[in-house]
C-alpha cells in the first residue's frame, strides 16, 4: 500500500471507530505524542522537522522527535507572519503579506536574506512557494502575473496576464510546487495547474477547502467535517468524514507518513506505519 492510501486508510480507521482517539490500540496507526503549547499555526518539511507559530508569535522548530531545534523571536518585525514555506528546510521562507516581505531563514532559524518585493514593484502578493530550482514562486495581483523571482528578487520569469485567460481572476492564497505543476489555489475558484514554463493545464473548481496539498498528483483539502481527495486527470473526487473529534482542529496537515493535528492544547501526531 501507496503512502497516499495510508494516510486516507488512517481517516477511514477512525470512522470506523477500529481505533481509539489517539490511535493507541492500532498496530498501523499510532500516537506517537503531543507538542505542548498554546500554538496558532505550523507546518511540517520533508525531513518531518515541526514549525510552530505560538499566540505570542514565537517560531519554534523541533525535530520529528520533539526535540527543539531553534527559536525565531523576530516573527513580528515586519507585521503579521501570513505563512511559512519549509519545502527546503536549508531555506524556510517566512511571508509578511502587510510588508510585502520575505525573510528567508537558515535550518537554524537564522537570518539568511531579505527581500522588499515592493523594491521590485511587487505590491499584492497573497502567497508564496519554494520553486523547483530553489528559487521562488509569487502571484503579483498588480500585474495579474505568476513570477518567479531569486533571492534578491529579480523576475527570471512569469506567465502571461491572467486577464487574457481567465474572466475572473483568481486570488490564491496557497501556491504548490509539486512534481513538474504548479498548483495556485483560490477557495472561491479552485485549483489552476500551470506547467513551469507558464502553460496553463487545468482549473479545478474544487471549493472552499483548507489546509490543500499536493502529493504524488493527488490534491488535499479539508472541510470542517471531510476530508477530500482528488488525483488529477481522474473524475473521482473522494470524500472521507473526519471524527468528531477533529471538528474543532486549528489545523490538520498529512506528509511524511504522519498526521499532524493542531488542537488548542498543542500539535499531536501520529505514525501511519
Amino acid at each position: 500500500m501507496n503512502k497516499l492510501k495510508k494516510i486516507l486508510l488512517f481517516f477511514s480507521l477512525f470512522i470506523l471507530g477500529i481505533i481509539s482517539a489517539r490511535a493507541q490500540t492500532d498496530s498501523s496507526i499510532t500516537y506517537i505524542k503531543t507538542i505542548s503549547g498554546d500554538y496558532k499555526y505550523f507546518t511540517v518539511d520533508n525531513l518531518g522537522d515541526i514549525y510552530l507559530v505560538t499566540k505570542d508569535d514565537q517560531l519554534k522548530k523541533f525535530k520529528a522527535n520533539g526535540d527543539s531545534i531553534g527559536i525565531f523571536n523576530d516573527v513580528k518585525k515586519f507585521g503579521t507572519l501570513t505563512s511559512i514555506d519549509a519545502t527546503n528546510p536549508l531555506k524556510v521562507l517566512l511571508y509578511y503579506e502587510d510588508f510585502a516581505s520575505v525573510v528567508v531563514l537558515d535550518r537554524f532559524l537564522n537570518v539568511l536574506n531579505t527581500i522588499n518585493l515592493r523594491q521590485q514593484n511587487i505590491f499584492k502578493v497573497r502567497a508564496i512557494a519554494t520553486s523547483y530550482d530553489n528559487n521562488m514562486w509569487l502571484f503579483d495581483e498588480g500585474d495579474n502575473k505568476v513570477k518567479k523571482i531569486d533571492d534578491n528578487g529579480n523576475v527570471l520569469s512569469e506567465t502571461v496576464d491572467f486577464r487574457i485567460l481567465f474572466d475572473s481572476i483568481p486570488s490564491p492564497s496557497k501556491i504548490i510546487d509539486r512534481d513538474g505543476f504548479i498548483y495556485l489555489y483560490d477557495q472561491h475558484k479552485g485549483f489552476y495547474i500551470f506547467d513551469h514554463y507558464g502553460g496553463l493545464k487545468n482549473n479545478i473548481p474544487f471549493l472552499h477547502w483548507k489546509n490543500v496539498e499536493v502529493i504524488k498528483g493527488n490534491m488535499y483539502g479539508f472541510s470542517d467535517t471531510l476530508l477530500y481527495s482528488y488525483k488529477s486527470g481522474s473524475l473521482n473526487l473522494l470524500q472521507y468524514p473526519l471524527p468528531t473529534s477533529f471538528s474543532n482542529a486549528l489545523q490538520i496537515k498529512a506528509g511524511n507518513n504522519m498526521a499532524y493535528v493542531l488542537q488548542k492544547d498543542g500539535l499531536h501526531v501520529f505514525l501511519v506505519k
